[in-house]
């Protein structure tokens, strides 16, 4: 890259801020590779760039948790799975970079037309044994913030949505909406807000741009683990589809389903969740 790397983590941050450096630290990364790309006249070939992103991140996260937390164990999308995880008492949960499409695609029209999308993010968790997701960052590297757990924060108001006077929005991907999501949209009561990552889609209910999001078709533990620890600091409801708490750091890190929500919301969404089919007790989409 044209920009040096950032530095390693300080190894003596506090857990919350370790994780807020590393994601804004291979945030950092990812931009450097779309500068280099523009400063070489804005060229590139999707999947290739897609990859090389994934590979800077991965490397730049994985040297500075080795620096900065030397004794943990990491659980990454981009790296082998070690299965002495299942043994260590902390284990980081990363995604160097939830939503490679978006990380390698500009905007097609409107204002920003020609402009790199923003909607892509760089997740870091860390899961301690008896404790669950301790601390957790989701980094935006294209809009310059890291939402993490150490912002806390108190959902806000939705009693117009429970008075019927807005629709429930709901985060969907704006590639692949499942049905039953499309389902949701057709009642009426419920509108549809399309955006990228797993990552973008928990921090939009965080601050407040939906008020829900929900996923079916399974994900894996980094898809969703800093996102979730996030959400839950700032008071949102983050389950399975059932209601049953999500579990992090086991053997197969595939978690069928996610639900987050606005704590006031939750019970109504999952009336219309079950009342266009979808199968609350075993998650299961229709």
């Amino acid at each position: 890259m044209s920009e040096p790397s950032p530095t390693y983590p300080d190894r003596t941050l506090s857990d919350a801020d370790l994780a807020v450096a590393l994601a804004d630290g291979a945030g950092a990364v990812l931009r450097g590779l779309r500068a280099d790309v523009d400063a070489a006249g804005g060229d590139f070939e999707a999947r290739a760039f897609k990859d090389a992103g994934d590979a800077a991140s991965q490397e730049w996260l994985a040297a500075a948790l080795a620096h900065a937390r030397p004794d943990d164990a990491v659980l990454s999308e981009e790296a082998k799975d070690d299965a002495s995880r299942l043994d260590a008492d902390r284990v980081w949960i990363i995604d160097p970079l939830d939503g490679t499409r978006e990380f390698a695609e500009r905007q097609a029209d409107g204002e920003r037309a020609g402009d790199w999308r923003d909607d892509f993010a760089v997740h870091v968790a860390l899961w301690q044994r008896g404790q669950g997701l301790t601390a957790g960052a989701v980094g935006l590297p294209a809009r310059g913030a890291v939402p993490s757990t150490r912002d806390g924060g108190t959902p806000g108001d939705v009693g117009d949505v429970l008075a019927g006077r807005r629709p429930l929005r709901i985060a969907a991907s704006r590639s692949r909406p499942p049905a039953f999501v499309s389902d949701l949209a057709a009642r009426g009561d419920v509108e549809l807000v399309p955006m990228g990552s797993a990552g973008v889609k928990v921090v939009s209910v965080v601050d407040g741009t939906v008020d829900a999001y929900v996923h079916g078709g399974g994900q894996y533990e980094w898809d969703s683990a800093a996102p979730v620890a996030v959400a839950v600091a700032a008071g949102l409801d983050c389950t399975r589809l059932d209601g049953t708490p999500l579990e992090y750091n086991r053997q197969d890190p595939w978690l069928p389903d996610l639900f987050v929500c606005h704590p006031a919301l939750a019970s109504h969404l999952r009336a219309a969740l079950t009342e266009v089919g979808v199968d609350i007790k075993e998650g299961a989409q229709p």
